[in-house]
């Protein structure tokens, strides 16, 4: 099988209020899924792309679900495994309005706690052409960990770019104790993709051009800083700049930066410049935020394109 990418990671089953209230007035939940890595893999198998997502999942009902739900969008799922020594892990989002949400995670512990390398299989991970991971997967323990740094050494052993978001979650890991592990997977990927204040935290500096500058590591990485409402911006050692984004109504900015990854590399993959890269980006990103859920926004090509070629909208009525 050749794919385009491949990805791991934990994703966890969802459950939103179904009304804006603090959670222990709310009585009714939507289930849904989300999860990095698996938003990333969705995004890509929607805008047309071969890709592959893999996990340990509980041997439960809830790791029955996620794996339907995601091979049910395109994806290979293939190289997942089940374990019953551990649950699939679960969280709660209260969204009381679209600028405060909370998250409420109970997955310490989990199925996917328990990645260790000698689950990869090297011949898939090097079947692709990029390998995508995330800084929550090491923040779920050292075994987990282990798995990261060991799937970097399969994919720069066979050239296969490695893209890397370092997602930063402080409930899961401390500043102090994320900070050394994140500048060492940065220094080793290809393409880095931080949110602005993920750099601050990170680097100290205040500016997209110094944060780069900072976590650069080598000069051929790619390095494209998302700044939310206002764009992005890229450095590549080459070109460097500032991309706009799109005017959105914010219903749900949750998983917006994984839309935003999910249109980068779609851009890479199709040979655009950095320029329309991080402009997809922006443009995936703008469209998740219109819509509830992690993955429920991510949206297929045909629309994004019309969001690329319309003036920066979307046509109101199908017709």
């Amino acid at each position: 099988m050749a794919l385009d990418v491949v990805t791991f990671g934990e994703t966890m089953v969802l459950f939103s209020s179904d009304r804006p209230v603090p959670l222990e007035y709310t009585h009714q939940f939507y289930k849904q899924i989300g999860g990095a890595e698996s938003n990333v893999a969705i995004g890509l198998a929607r805008l047309g792309h071969q890709v592959g997502w893999f996990s340990k999942l509980g041997k439960d009902p809830f790791g029955r679900f996620i794996e339907k739900f995601i091979r049910g969008e395109g994806v290979d799922t293939s190289r997942c495994m089940y374990t019953d020594q551990a649950p699939t892990a679960v969280f709660f989002k209260e969204k009381l309005n679209p600028k405060n949400i909370n998250v409420y995670y109970y997955r310490k512990g989990s199925a996917a706690s328990l990645l260790r390398a000698d689950d990869l299989d090297e011949a898939y991970i090097t079947s692709a052409k990029m390998l995508h991971l995330s800084g929550i997967t090491p923040a779920l323990g050292s075994s987990a960990k282990e798995t990261v740094y060991r799937a970097i050494e399969m994919a720069k052993a066979k050239g296969v770019k490695v893209v890397f978001d370092p997602n930063i979650r402080l409930k899961l890991w401390s500043l102090e104790e994320s900070k050394p592990v994140l500048l060492d997977l940065i220094r080793q990927a290809d393409i880095v993709l931080p949110g602005v204040e993920e750099g601050q935290l990170i680097t100290g500096e205040e500016e997209p051009e110094k944060i780069v500058d900072a976590l650069r590591a080598h000069g051929q990485q790619i390095f494209v800083v998302k700044m939310g409402a206002r764009g992005a911006y890229y450095d590549n050692g080459q070109e460097k700049g500032y991309v706009p984004g799109f005017k959105a109504e914010v219903v749900d900015p949750v998983g917006a930066g994984d839309g935003f990854a999910a249109g980068v590399i779609s851009g890479l993959l199709r040979g655009w410049t950095m320029q329309e890269a991080v402009r997809l980006g922006n443009a995936v990103g703008a469209m998740v935020v219109g819509v509830s859920g992690d993955v429920e926004g991510l949206p297929y090509w045909h629309e994004v394109e019309q969001m690329l070629y319309n003036n920066g909208t979307r046509q109101d009525v199908m017709r």
